[in-house]
């Protein structure tokens, strides 16, 4: 028994509450070493003529990755409070671990146990519910629609008549959203996700100028509060960008500050490190990376929080907007989030905050910070083992095992899990151009846990390179979208609604071959029981999945498999795949 490798701790994402009578625990073992592990667990307080009185029930192995398997249980404290150990085999030897270490009996000394103090109900990670069943579409306000040629900025070019520079607009606004709102119905959107949509100077407006003000270029107050309206209308979400972080270079505050230096009222609205200010070569005062044009905000300083809780506050009330995604939320200190959404939660509990991490986010998750975080980890395995083929199917199940075990299971229920943005490449384009490479990867997003978004035109075939490759015009001639992409994407979407096991967290990987680059996995959640066959591959796949003896059906194709006694033998095509159902449980 590999014991050096047996982990747990009595928080975060290794035991946590999942309701207020529920509790989450999870172990960590080597990889193939132990047998199996059951939970010792029972109440503080619970003793009789002197000894303690505890349960003990089998815990089952929730994945595994290059190093590790999972186990997990969920338990329903009677009192809410609980103090739990682990009696772990690895079929010759049986060891007990608590908190103070390993042993060879059961500790009759409560004190030596893991202890979880007590259910309150105020600590419960709580996101919001609807976010569970929403699919999310990213949408660059300047390059989806010009609706209204009258507000266009200066300069404003001809819609897709050249190719996007960091610097050219092309008059996308509000109006242009709300006359393509069908085509986002259709297609099964239930989420917008806006980069910003204040006053800025670019037009990425990621440098903002003033943070209560609607862009001219996007329309006014009230357009935008008649886009929010048709949104709700259709049962689509809004969720708006906030850059807290840092301000544009014409923010009024930092303005004052250029010409007033050392006497501005407003020196500590940012970290000044001297003075004069210098802006070349480098600034001498900390910005978003080292750009002189966005300066970052001082969110320790009371008059920066005031205003900015403000911008928070004013928006959900005023506009009744559903979430706010949090630009370069890890610079952000944490007792600013904590009021953040104390703030924003007051107004209304059920707005989604969502922080842009691209790491580890755990801190960030406890409940009283951020309902989620951007699902990075979860993008990168995706991208590199169906987009660019740089890992196996081995290596993908396991960053994926990882990621599932990153965080408590609610908090993987409404992780925001996109493939590409205004950051990165088109997926397409990393895919190669490759359209079945790229159904594919969707098949895996639409049956992933979490809140799948789809970049703006991704839908309809659209490419480009890294920014601003990645910010072209919207396409809306119909003669070049490409209908058949739009139209898989629809069907999952669909079917993501229909069938509660493709939102479910727990996925179970059956097969990984490296020798065909295939992978199978299992859903379920209720009656339903779904088995995924993926061929990430351009060769030809003859595979054989194990089954038990149900009847199924195939709900792309419809294909019915009645009788089969331990194995469906199928054939699937280059990056073609199957869905198989308990044919009993389609719906």
């Amino acid at each position: 028994m590999f014991k050096e490798a047996i982990d747990h701790r009595p928080k975060n994402n290794f035991a946590y509450t999942y309701s207020e009578d529920k509790m989450h625990i999870r172990l960590r073992t080597k990889k193939k070493d132990i047998k199996s592990v059951n939970l010792i667990f029972g109440d503080p307080y619970d003793f009789v003529n002197g000894k303690w009185m505890y349960l003990k029930s089998e815990m089952k192995m929730s994945g595994f990755d290059e190093l590790f398997d999972y186990w997990f249980i969920e338990v329903t404290p009677e009192f809410k409070r609980l103090r739990y150990g682990f009696e772990i085999s690895d079929g010759l030897e049986t060891t007990y671990y608590t908190e103070k270490g390993f042993y060879p009996e059961p500790i009759s000394e409560i004190g030596y146990y893991f202890c979880f103090p007590f259910l309150n109900k105020i600590d419960i990670f709580v996101a919001p519910e609807w976010v569970k069943d929403t699919v999310w579409y990213q949408i660059f306000p300047e390059r989806f629609a010009n609706g209204n040629e009258d507000i266009n900025p200066p300069n404003t070019l001809a819609w897709g008549s050249t190719n996007p520079t960091p610097e050219n607009f092309f008059g996308g606004d509000f109006e242009g959203v709300i006359n393509h709102i069908d085509h986002l119905v259709e297609l099964g959107i239930t989420g917008i996700y806006f980069t910003p949509i204040f006053k800025a100077y670019s037009n990425h407006k990621y440098d903002t100028i003033d943070y209560m003000e609607i862009d001219p270029q996007f329309g006014d107050k009230e357009t935008f509060k008649r886009l929010v309206e048709t949104c709700h209308q259709h049962g689509i979400k809004v969720m708006l960008d906030a850059v807290f972080n840092h301000s544009g270079y014409y923010f009024p505050q930092f303005q004052d500050v250029l010409e007033n230096g050392e006497n501005s009222v407003y020196k500590d609205w940012f970290h000044l490190r001297e003075f004069p200010i210098q802006i070349e070569p480098k600034p001498n005062y900390d910005t978003f990376a080292f750009t002189p044009l966005m300066p970052k905000l001082n969110t320790e300083n009371q008059e920066v929080k005031d205003y900015l809780l403000e911008v928070g506050r004013y928006w959900v009330r005023e506009f009744n907007i559903d979430g706010w995604r949090l630009d370069v939320a890890n610079e952000v200190d944490h007792q600013f989030w904590r009021e953040f959404r104390q703030e924003v939660k007051a107004i209304n509990p059920d707005v989604y905050i969502l922080g842009e991490i691209w790491h580890d986010s755990m801190p960030w998750l406890q409940g009283d910070q951020f309902d989620a975080v951007m699902n990075y980890p979860f993008t990168t395995g995706a991208v590199k083992y169906f987009a660019e083929d740089t890992i196996q199917a081995t290596e993908f199940t396991n960053m994926i095992s990882k990621v599932q075990h990153m965080y408590p299971n609610n908090v993987n229920e409404v992780a925001f899990n996109l493939l590409d943005s205004h950051d990165t490449p088109r997926i397409l384009t990393v895919c190669g151009g490759n359209k079945e490479k790229l159904k594919l990867l969707y098949v895996f997003q639409m049956s992933f846990t979490g809140s799948p978004c789809i970049y703006y035109g991704d839908e309809v075939g659209m490419t480009g390179d890294h920014d601003p490759g990645c910010r072209k015009c919207m396409v809306w001639d119909k003669n070049e979208q490409d209908h058949e992409l739009f139209n898989h994407l629809k069907k999952l979407i669909r079917l993501r609604k229909e069938h509660q096991a493709f939102k479910e967290n727990d996925i179970r990987f059956i097969e990984a071959n490296d020798e065909t680059n295939h992978i199978i996995y299992s859903k379920a959640a209720g009656n339903e029981e779904f088995i995924f066959i993926l061929n990430n591959s351009a060769d030809k796949l003859e595979v054989s999945v194990p089954v038990n003896g149900k009847d199924y059906t195939d709900i792309w194709t419809g294909k019915t498999y009645t009788n089969e006694a331990t194995k469906i033998h199928l054939t699937l095509n280059s990056y073609g795949f199957s869905i198989l159902c308990v044919s009993n449980h389609c719906g």
